[in-house]
Formats: C-alpha cells, sequence, structure tokens
C-alpha cells in the first residue's frame, strides 16, 4: 500500500457516510432482503436496490453505479462468492466495497473470501449493531 492509498483509507474515516449512497442487496430469499433492507432503512440509508442472485446483481451493477454491495454467499445461478470474483476482476469495479452474508462460519470460507477481496463478512443471523459495524469498518463511521 503507498502513501496516497494509506491517507485515502484513512480518511474514509473522518469523512461523513452519504446516507444516500446507492446500495445493492442480493439474496435469493425476499425475506432476507426485505430484512436487509429494514436494518439499512432503520440506519439511515435511502437508496437501496435489490438482486436475487449473483447474474441479476451483475446487471445492475452495468446499468447503475453503486458505492457498496451487500451479497449472500448462496445463491443459483451465480453465488455471491463468485459475484465477488467477477467485480475483483473488473477493472471498473474492482474496488467496490463488498461484505458478503452467509450462514456459514468455516474458517476455510473466510479465508476464501478474504482471498478473493471481500472487505468483511457477516455471519447470519445479524443484528442492527453487527450491519452497523460491519459496514462502518467499510465505509467508514456513520
Amino acid at each position: 500500500m503507498n502513501i496516497e492509498e494509506l491517507f485515502a483509507k484513512e480518511a474514509r474515516f473522518f469523512m461523513a457516510v452519504d446516507k444516500n449512497m446507492p446500495i445493492l442487496i442480493v439474496d435469493d430469499y425476499k425475506t432476507m432482503l426485505r430484512i436487509i433492507r429494514n436494518l439499512l432503512t432503520q440506519l439511515g440509508f435511502t437508496n437501496i436496490d435489490e438482486a436475487s442472485d449473483g447474474t441479476q446483481a451483475w446487471q445492475k451493477l452495468q446499468e447503475k453505479k453503486f458505492s457498496l454491495i451487500i451479497s449472500d454467499w448462496n445463491m443459483e445461478p451465480m453465488s455471491g462468492y463468485v459475484l465477488l470474483q467477477k467485480v475483483r476482476e473488473s477493472e471498473q469495479f474492482k474496488a467496490l466495497p463488498f461484505i458478503l452474508v452467509t450462514a456459514e462460519s468455516k474458517p476455510e470460507n473466510v479465508i476464501a473470501a478474504k482471498k478473493a477481496g471481500v472487505n468483511n463478512y457477516i455471519v447470519k443471523p445479524f443484528n442492527l449493531e453487527t450491519l452497523k459495524t460491519k459496514m462502518a469498518a467499510v465505509i467508514g463511521a456513520f
């Protein structure tokens, strides 16, 4: 990490987070999408879009600029893990903050996600405070 990247990373924690930043949430269960949307709304975020799997999320990324992705891991036909890999391989999206959500806390999954470039990892079930803490670590305190 060079000095510019270090300062940019540190500056995130001192800048106000835009509560209208576009967030893409990805999950194949409508109930989980509704839960995450409600939690984000409680945190004050207003610009939330949804996708039901990685394929649909990838399509939405081509159509709109997002500031954060919160994606489930296990989905068909494209998992959140594969979506993460595609995002990190893309020159256009490789720096896009990405949080993976999963019911599995296997160490090998956490390691694989970190190697693939995930910014943070949330294990289900989770609450408002957990989401806020994980997001703050990625986009800065709010």
